[in-house]
């Protein structure tokens, strides 16, 4: 596993000095440790970053904030609630096509990878970048939280974006939003343990671009190519 960190010019110009801090530090440390003791870190250390590589900060119009990868073999892939191709629908995004369907009528679709949603401007972030091989959180408290809080951060130099939290922990990182230049969207998790309790019939797809159109932005195109 590769700890190289691959990150595009776009991403670096705003978050490289977080690579020198103690924090990543420990986190490489971490993480060559549990190589070393022949653990399984998903995602492949080259795609860990992905989603910085797909959106650039500057494309950035939307962030969809899960939680940390898939822990299953062959699902993650660096970009939250996405699975590769060819690879099984885990249940929370079974929910969120369901959801898809019914705020905009596009077709449920065949595949997980969410990576055109990537290049349009969705930001997929995971709150944790890494997890151990079935043992889902398995990270959460290594140090991934203080990175992904400086990206919500350095996002708000921009305004007039969306930020889609869904659960109680995406949502941990809404003070970190300035919510008066910015629509937040909140509801219920995906997972099938509580997508009835606010998920279904929230409408985030239709929300944001209602949003983005009435700031004088392009509408993301959520139909998966």
């Amino acid at each position: 596993m590769s700890l190289k960190i691959d990150l595009t010019k776009s991403w670096l110009n705003h978050l490289e000095d977080e690579f020198s801090k103690t924090y990543m530090i420990e986190i490489k440390e971490f993480l060559r440790n549990q190589i070393s003791q022949r653990k399984t870190i998903y995602p492949p250390g080259k795609e860990i970053f992905n989603c910085f590589n797909l959106t650039s900060y500057e494309d950035t119009k939307v962030v969809i904030l899960g939680q940390d990868p898939y822990h299953g073999a062959g699902q993650a892939h660096g970009l939250s609630f996405s699975v590769k191709d060819n690879i099984s629908i885990p249940p929370s995004l079974k929910n969120i096509f369901k959801e898809l369907n019914s705020d905009l009528k596009i077709n449920i679709p065949c595949s997980g990878n969410l990576t055109s949603w990537a290049l349009e401007g969705v930001l997929l972030l995971n709150s944790s970048l890494t997890v151990e091989s079935n043992n889902p959180n398995s990270h959460q408290n290594i140090g991934w939280k203080f990175f992904t809080d400086k990206v919500i951060e350095v996002l708000g130099n921009k305004k007039d974006m969306v930020y889609i939290l869904w659960g109680k922990n995406a949502q941990l990182k809404k003070s970190l939003i300035n919510t008066q230049e910015n629509l937040v969207i909140e509801s219920a998790h995906p997972s099938p343990f509580s997508a009835d309790k606010g998920f279904f019939g929230s409408k985030p797809f239709s929300k944001t671009n209602d949003y983005l159109i009435d700031k004088g932005k392009g509408p993301i195109n959520w139909k998966l190519v």
